[in-house]
């Protein structure tokens, strides 16, 4: 089972900013899950809301400021104060710090409110500008999105987010081509899990944050646990 940083080391430091990412390779994780928005002037960078309401002192739509008025804001959340300024980081600056690492990266198309037209082309650009394409995975709750984004680079990995309790999903993703699925992890049980593997998919999980709930994932023969402790995974997997 590999062990991913949801949204970086989240659990300890600011989400998605690169003092989460650097801290998450300190703490031996095998990859990074992040997600991607579009600045207003065509930029992707890396936040979870559409809102930066949440996670910054600032307010309003991602989509609606600029770079600039972007990086002028505080992503530090609930660590305000506590390691200085963090800035939200494009999604360049995070593949200038991982390149030469073998980190693998799993980003999420934050298409599922604003599409964001043209973002999967962005994304692909700088993924091929650094030769990132075998060690990154897309997934997104829009599957148009996973779709457009396959059609332009099928050789890379792919997976549908879902948080319900859909019926058929092992079968629904395989048959649009997916290489794995990203469920929600207490939908998962036994049953799930031979359904996938039996299919070829990789099921990779979020958000598994207590040890007994890493250590069932880890008996039910997850391939990627997605958490924000990736310190308390790592020791758990070993």
């Amino acid at each position: 089972m590999k062990v991913f940083a949801h949204r970086g080391f989240s659990g300890r430091y600011p989400e998605n900013t690169m003092l989460a990412f650097k801290k998450a390779v300190e703490a031996g994780a095998d990859g990074i899950e992040l997600d991607v928005h579009l600045s207003a002037d065509g930029e992707v960078v890396i936040i979870h809301d559409e809102l930066v309401d949440r996670t910054t002192d600032g307010t309003g739509l991602v989509g609606s400021k600029t770079l600039a008025e972007l990086k002028a804001l505080d992503a530090s959340a609930g660590f305000k104060g506590v390691y200085g300024k963090n800035e939200i980081p494009t999604l360049r600056e995070y593949f200038e710090m991982i390149r030469d690492t073998k980190l693998e990266t799993n980003i999420e198309l934050k298409t599922g409110v604003d599409v964001y037209p043209g973002i999967e082309e962005k994304v692909l650009g700088l993924i091929d500008e650094f030769g990132l394409r075998d060690r990154i995975i897309i997934s997104s709750f829009n599957h148009y999105s996973v779709m457009r984004m396959k059609a332009l680079a099928p050789d890379m990995r792919y997976g549908f987010l879902e948080e319900s309790w859909v019926i058929g999903m092992p079968e629904y993703a395989h048959k649009y081509g997916m290489d794995g699925v990203h469920p929600l992890f207490n939908v998962v049980d036994k049953d799930y899990m031979d359904m996938c593997h039996a299919l070829g998919l990789a099921v990779n999980v979020w958000t598994v944050n207590t040890e007994a709930d890493i250590r069932h994932m880890k008996e039910l023969g997850i391939d990627i646990s997605i958490g924000n402790f990736p310190d308390l995974a790592r020791r758990i997997v070993g």
